[in-house]
Order: structure tokens, then C-alpha cells, then sequence
């Protein structure tokens, strides 16, 4: 993990966090930048996330959290609503009652998440992706990220059952697995 000192505003004053600035953790499978943390909004955590090719968020559910999603660069498959049935290893062929299914978000998408809506991101291109990210309340996600970021920078294989507990500490309903398969080069 790498960190960079965090743009902080002073009593009275606005927060302007210049780009390429904020409080960076690193991973194989994200990067984070914290660009507004709790310290310094009473409504929200705002980030900036790199998603790398083969990373999986897994869906999930929060009961008090909403989200908000805007995609910079690159592509995400996203999935934003409560499926007729939730299947317990993927979420890529929910489908919603009245149809809905998941969506291939480029540059400019937006995603909302209320609190008790499913929702799923997934990189399956072969570029990274990058998305602005805010949550509210904060200051939870902040700490979750440390902590996540923390598990996936471990040697060896992901240590889902750490992630498990993770999230239940931090008001995540895991509904299918986090994956991070990042692609193998091709040979010529």
C-alpha cells in the first residue's frame, strides 16, 4: 500500500483537492484515492477507484448506505437493482422483475444505489477502468477500504472469509464472491 498525504480544508473554508491528489491505497486488484473523507464532509465519502482488468466486486447489499457511481474511463458491467432471484455465484444473469439486467457502463454513466439495493461492478475488459465513487454516511467506506485493500494486498489467494467479516463489520451484505482473475498475456 502507498499513501499520500490527504488535501485538508481549513475551518471555514472549501476543499479543493487538486487531480492526481488525495490519500492513495494500493492493491493488485484497486486502487483507491480518498479525495473527501468524513473529516471534512458531514454527507459523504468521495473517491477515485481504478478497477483493473479481471476485478469482480461481487453483488452486495447495504442496509443504511447509499452509493452514487460515475464512470471516468474505460468499461464496468454494472448491476444496480433486486433480481426475481438471487443466484449465490454470479450475478451476471440477474435479471429484475421488470426486465432489468445488467448494463455495460462507459464514460459519463451514473449509477445510484439506495440502501437496500443490490448492486455488482465488474471489469471484464482488458483495460483498466476508473470511476468517481461517493458514499454516505461516511466515514465507513473509508475505513472499509483500508482495511479490504490491506486483505488483497496479502501473498497467496484472497482470504474471502477476512472479507466476509470485513463487510459484515462495515454494513456489506456479500450476496456473491469478490474476484479478482486478472487476465493472462496472450503468447504470440
Amino acid at each position: 500500500m502507498t499513501a499520500q498525504p490527504l488535501v485538508t480544508a481549513a475551518s471555514g473554508s472549501g476543499l479543493v483537492v487538486p487531480p492526481g491528489e488525495g490519500r492513495t491505497l494500493r492493491a493488485a486488484a484497486q486502487d483507491v484515492t480518498f479525495k473527501v473523507t468524513g473529516g471534512q464532509s458531514r454527507f459523504s465519502s468521495s473517491f477515485e477507484v481504478r478497477v483493473p482488468p479481471g476485478f469482480d466486486v461481487g453483488a452486495h447489499v447495504h442496509a443504511r448506505s447509499e452509493e452514487l457511481f460515475y464512470v471516468l474511463e474505460g468499461e464496468l458491467d454494472v448491476l444496480a437493482f433486486e433480481p426475481r432471484v438471487r443466484t449465490a455465484d454470479t450475478w451476471r444473469g440477474w435479471q429484475s422483475p421488470r426486465g432489468d439486467r445488467v448494463v455495460r457502463a462507459t464514460p459519463g454513466t451514473v449509477i445510484l444505489v439506495p440502501p437496500g439495493c443490490p448492486h455488482a461492478f465488474a471489469n471484464l475488459s482488458g483495460a483498466p477502468a476508473r470511476m468517481f465513487f461517493q458514499s454516505s454516511p461516511p466515514p465507513d467506506h473509508e475505513r472499509y477500504f483500508e482495511e479490504l485493500l490491506e486483505i488483497l494486498s496479502a501473498d497467496g489467494p484472497v482470504d474471502h472469509e477476512a472479507i466476509a467479516a470485513l463487510r459484515r463489520r462495515y454494513d456489506i451484505e456479500q450476496l456473491t464472491p469478490l474476484r479478482h482473475d486478472p487476465p493472462t498475456p496472450s503468447r504470440p
